[in-house]
């Protein structure tokens, strides 16, 4: 597939049926020229979000353990790409994927042949041991039975690797799913405690656990991607999701964990002049914070134009901070 090759009718059509919401009423794919659309275009944006979730996870040192790698609900397979490219196909014993429409299947165990040629890679048959669980952009397409079958296959994978879209609705369903098993899992991303998720206290009812992936260099200088955010109706510059890292607990004596008083902003910073307004989650709870120009003048200008990732030690005087540096600089 390439740009002179695309098929602007299919994208449409595809484009309507996520909008409608009639893409979650069943099988959507009509062929496979549909799934390869999909993969150069949309496919690729939610890459871009891999690609922000995966990079975090390497900066920490964090990598899945042995076994094989499913692709739950897989699509056209892009996140389990990413995720074999980002820890390295050999690294698992296999891919298996799974999705309720075979033309998916075929294309995603394809795909993924093709860009890794000696993967064993195959179609998921139930019961197989999971070692890595990756689910992308799959919350809001569950029926009340398939998201039984998933809880299921959650509760026996060693890990799981969880990406959303940012919206508020998902975002919060996620977290709730994060509390029901945070008591068998490690919680190694987003968050920085293993406590209550802070999201569903009455005061914190508008807020929601979402973050922003970078788009890659010169994509907005891109002729060909600009015609195609202004088609399809997305803004380039902003890719929100939302995330969840499991690793089963004492599944390994030394888990990538963080150290003790680390925190997270959600979100954008606010970045004022003077000062920048963090909603910030850590160990506390889900907290408005103040931070001003004068505690740290380089991170201020960094937050502003490339922040670094958003894992902090701080320390605080109320909701003032009075002392912050990035964990990865």
């Amino acid at each position: 597939m390439n740009w002179s090759e695309l098929d602007w009718k299919i994208l449409d059509r595809l484009r309507d049926g996520f909008l409608s919401g009639s893409a979650a009423k069943g099988a959507y794919w009509q062929s496979a020229a549909d799934l390869a659309n999909y993969d150069f275009t949309y496919g690729e944006r939610i890459g871009w979000k891999w690609d922000a979730v995966l990079a975090e996870l390497r900066a920490r040192g964090w990598t899945p353990p042995d076994g094989l790698l499913l692709d739950w609900g897989c699509g056209s397979g892009i996140a389990g790409r990413r995720v074999l490219g980002a820890f390295g196909h050999n690294h698992f014993s296999g891919l298996r994927v799974w999705d309720h429409s075979p033309l998916a299947r075929d294309f995603a165990r394809e795909a993924a042949c093709t860009e890794f040629p000696d993967l064993k890679a195959a179609q998921y048959a139930p019961g197989e041991p999971i070692g890595l669980l990756v689910l992308s952009h799959v919350l809001n397409e569950l029926s009340a039975e398939a998201r039984d079958e998933l809880n299921s296959l959650i509760e026996n994978a060693s890990a799981v690797l969880w990406v959303e879209p940012g919206t508020h609705e998902v975002s919060r369903q996620l977290a709730a799913l994060r509390d029901r098993f945070r008591h068998e899992f490690e919680i190694v991303a987003p968050c920085t405690h293993s406590n209550n998720c802070p999201l569903f206290t009455a005061e914190n009812e508008r807020h929601w656990c979402h973050f922003f992936a970078p788009a890659p260099a010169g994509i907005y200088a891109d002729s060909n991607w600009v015609r195609f955010g202004q088609q399809a109706g997305v803004d380039l510059r902003s890719l929100p999701y939302s995330y969840l890292v499991l690793e089963k607990k004492n599944l390994r004596s030394a888990p990538a964990t963080l150290p003790p008083g680390a925190g997270r902003i959600i979100g954008r910073a606010r970045v004022h002049k003077a000062h920048a307004d963090l909603l910030a989650c850590d160990n506390t709870g889900l907290n408005d914070l103040k931070f001003f120009k004068r505690t740290n003048a380089s991170l201020h200008k960094q937050l502003d134009r490339k922040p670094p990732l958003p894992l902090y030690h701080w320390q605080r005087e109320d909701e003032k901070i009075t002392s912050i540096e990035p964990l990865f600089p």
